[in-house]
């Protein structure tokens, strides 16, 4: 479904930007044995523990993601991401 606001735009489009505008920064080194991940860490409501929030999580017991964006969005792909490691 393609939403409209009075003025022309789309509304999925600007609900993108605003998810970027929100989002964090995620930053992957490769060098030739090694690789280092690297997130932007923002500040936090007063009532939000900061053991909760993870940037860079586990997927297998050889790979590890890093993700920049929002965490609800993030947890979906995460997710299956896990389910296909799984059957490799």
């Amino acid at each position: 479904i393609t939403v409209f606001s009075p003025d022309g735009h789309l509304f999925q489009v600007e609900y993108a930007m605003e998810a970027v505008r929100r989002g964090s920064t995620a930053i992957g080194i490769r060098g030739k044995d090694w690789v280092v991940l690297a997130v932007e860490r923002r500040a936090l409501a007063k009532l939000q523990d900061p053991r909760t929030i993870r940037k860079i999580v586990p997927i297998d017991s050889t790979t590890t993601l890093a993700f920049a964006g929002l965490t609800a969005d993030a947890r979906v792909l995460i997710n299956k991401t896990r389910v296909e490691a799984q059957s490799y």
